[in-house]
């Protein structure tokens, strides 16, 4: 569209999440550690400038969250990150880099005393006015808040009792387990609201996040989803139409089976997409879903980018581009963090193609 050749980036992504056509398909990053230290080498920036790489690679969202100010609630332990939550991590090294992976399980055996009594911030302890203030300052990009891990249930509990012990938790209606759940929403809830209403009209997005399905099938039945998640999920989908705000959804592996419920549910987009997993290719996705949902990712990290060669990956973009951006409802991305296995060339081939190919 020759007349919208001057958009911002926020006219951009409403245009295109409003399933219109843009000048150009919106583009996002997400990354690891160390192709980030790369790319940031390659364009001549400091290690720290976030901003600048950005506006490198020409991104069109910005993320803003309040930040902690509070006590901290649990000491640091030897060989071991702990979070603000009490969440243990342990340094795995690998031949490409090193990630921060979970471990130790806090509450694994915890009974429902102990859950009711485990140290969770309080909301008051959030510098809200710092998050409106951000979002001000980024007020020609599209601003979100929230993120992958706001009202991710099951991910985000496994990281306190272990992947297969809440699983069964979900499955036995474990009161320990879904008290804790519910304790975390409460205080996740409140912080959402008081940061729309800190920098309200000044946040165009609510992004939140839970991973459902493996890379073949569904992570849980839709009963079990229906049951449990998706009453919590309504909560902050809810706070965020109050303020007229829409939501993104990410959502890992084979997860378009619950998308039906994500429409009747009030989401407007979903994050992720791994083409790899069942029933999530762009043909799928757009064929099944396009003009009822808008579609953020697509870029396998898993694939080309990792793996292949420069012309692959502008192939992959190419025909991702070809399949997702008709009729408007895309931004291109990549489906998780760029991981630190993928060759620096490829990274700025994937955002270089998004721009060549990706005019409307």
């Amino acid at each position: 569209m020759s007349q919208n050749a001057q958009l911002t980036s926020k006219e951009r992504v409403r245009l295109a999440f409003s399933h219109q056509e843009p000048d150009r398909v919106p583009i996002n990053y997400l990354c690891n550690p160390g192709i980030d230290a790369r790319l940031k080498r390659h364009f001549g920036l400091a290690a720290g400038d976030d901003e600048g790489l950005r506006l490198a690679l020409k991104v069109d969202f910005r993320s803003v969250n309040p930040p902690y100010t509070g006590p901290e609630l649990f000491p640091q332990l030897p060989e071991r990150l702990v979070d603000l939550w009490g969440v243990h991590m342990r340094y795995i090294e690998h031949e490409s880099g090193g990630y921060w992976d979970y471990c130790d399980f806090p509450l694994k055996d915890a009974d429902l005393e102990a859950v009711l009594n485990y140290p969770m911030p309080n909301p008051d302890h959030y510098d809200y006015q710092a998050a409106a203030v951000q979002a001000a300052h980024y007020q020609s990009y599209w601003v979100t808040t929230g993120g992958a891990g706001t009202g991710d249930i099951i991910n985000r509990t496994s990281m306190f009792r272990g992947m297969e012990q809440v699983l069964v938790d979900l499955i036995s209606d474990n009161e320990a387990c879904l008290a804790f759940m519910d304790r975390r929403m409460k205080i996740e809830l409140e912080i959402l609201a008081r940061t729309l209403e800190a920098a309200r009209g000044r946040i165009d997005m609510v992004w939140l996040g839970e991973d459902l399905g493996t890379q073949k099938s569904p992570m849980i039945s839709k009963r079990l989803y229906r049951k449990h998640l998706r009453p919590r999920h309504q909560q902050y989908i809810d706070i965020a139409k109050s303020f007229g705000l829409p939501v993104i959804v990410h959502t890992c592996g084979s997860s378009s089976w619950a998308y039906e419920d994500f429409i009747e549910m009030g989401v407007d987009a979903v994050d992720t997409l791994q083409p790899e997993a069942a029933e999530m290719s762009p043909a799928y996705l757009k064929a099944t879903f396009g003009g009822r949902l808008a579609f953020h990712g697509c870029i396998s990290t898993a694939g080309a980018l990792a793996y292949g060669s420069v012309e692959d990956v502008r192939r992959d973009v190419h025909d991702t581009l070809a399949v997702m951006m008709p009729g408007g409802g895309y931004a291109l991305a990549p489906t998780h963090q760029i991981q630190d296995n993928s060759p620096t060339e490829n990274v700025l081939a994937m955002y270089e193609s998004a721009l060549v190919f990706g005019r409307y």
